[in-house]
Formats: structure tokens, sequence, C-alpha cells
């Protein structure tokens, strides 16, 4: 507010667009303090702190199971520590907690393909996204091999927003071993882009929830 008089910016749209960036950068600020003990990566670590604050979640999934989506079965395949499996936990209580939180989440067949921890395992966490999908907060497709090939298959990647669409949107790109970050600007605008573009080859949530269910019951 001192900086808007002493530039004398007094539209009431650039100063309440300003306050609300300062308000959500203080929330990523906390968010931050409360992951510092977390048993992830300092990159991961940075990544749930902006994730705890963020208001709506775009993900494409490559690889793996969306975290905020993954049972505990999942999760405990992937690494068995206690510590890193309450973490993902907590992370994945947003959805429930807040359900202002908009999650978009598209995923390759590979992803559901892939039997992680197992036929038992990997059913229960098939049967999980069926329903999960149905939250009015949750949106859950599938990207089928028929779609053929598609821009962004190379690296799954997060597009976090915050505040208005694209005003602080960042996007985490799930390259291995040096994950790369873009913060607003072209960077986030193209990825967001890029995810609409796959989105558009995807099934629609109902089909999807139905195509989930037929690999549940043919394992």
């Amino acid at each position: 507010m001192a900086l808007c008089v002493l530039y004398g910016v007094d539209d009431p749209s650039v100063v309440g667009g300003l306050l609300e960036l300062a308000r959500v950068d203080r929330e990523r600020r906390k968010a931050k303090g409360g992951w510092n003990d977390a048993p992830f990566a300092p990159p991961m670590k940075e990544y749930a702190a902006l994730e705890s604050a963020a208001r709506s979640i775009k993900t494409w999934q490559v690889a793996f199971i969306p975290v905020l989506l993954q049972t505990v079965d999942y999760i405990r395949a992937l690494n068995s520590d206690d510590l890193f499996i309450n973490a993902r936990l907590t992370r994945q209580r947003r959805l429930t907690d807040d359900p202002q939180i908009q999650l978009q989440a598209v995923i390759y067949e590979a992803v559901l393909r892939n039997l992680v921890g197992g036929v038992d395992v990997m059913r229960k966490q098939l049967d999980h996204l069926a329903v999960v999908g149905q939250r009015r907060n949750v949106s859950v497709r599938v990207l089928p091999f028929s779609a053929g090939a598609q821009l962004g298959m190379g690296c799954g990647f997060s597009i976090l927003s915050f505040a208005d669409p694209g005003a602080m949107d960042v996007v985490y790109v799930q390259v291995p071993r040096q994950p790369l970050w873009r913060e607003g600007g072209e960077g986030a605008a193209e990825h967001d882009e890029l995810f609409e573009g796959i989105a558009q080859h995807a099934l629609s949530e109902s089909d999807s929830r139905t195509f989930i269910g037929s690999l549940s019951e043919g394992l």
C-alpha cells in the first residue's frame, strides 16, 4: 500500500491485484516452513509447500499415479519409509479438508497398466481412482494409447495456480534428477496450453472411469 501511494497508483483493480499477490506470497512462505523436515529432496519440499498453498492444480502424468491420488499401498510400494508415506498422506488431505481446491489430472494409459506393488495393489489403486474422480473438486481423465503420439509425452508436469488464472502459476517439470521450474510468464502459459492440448485428446471423465474399471476387472 505504501508503494502504491508513493508511485501514485490508485486504480482499485491494480491495488487489489498487488495486495492479492502479497497475500499469496505470504501463504507460500508460511507453507514452505511446514515442509522443512519432510523426507523429500529439496526441490520436492519446495513443490509440496507451493502445492499446499495452491488453489488449483493441473497435472499430467506419464510414469506414476498423481501423488494426491495414490493409495497407501501404492505409496508404500514406491517407498516403504513411514515418514515418506505420512508426508504424502498429509499432502492428500487437502483434497478432503479444502473443497475449494481443484485438481485436474490427466494420466497416460501406461501408468495404469504398470503393476506398481503387484496385481492386488494396482487393482485397489485403480478402484480408488474411479471413486475419487467423482468428487466435485477432482477430475481424472485418461489419455489412451489409441490417442497416438502427443506433445508433452516425454515427461510429466504439474501446474499450480494461486490467484487469478496465470497470475502466479508455477510449473514443476518432472525431469529425472533435475526437475525444472517455470514461474509465471510465457513458460507457465506454454505449459498450460500444452496441458489443455493433451486434455483435448483424453477420454471424458465418465469414459475414463469406465476405462479404469475395465482395467481393474482385467487384472
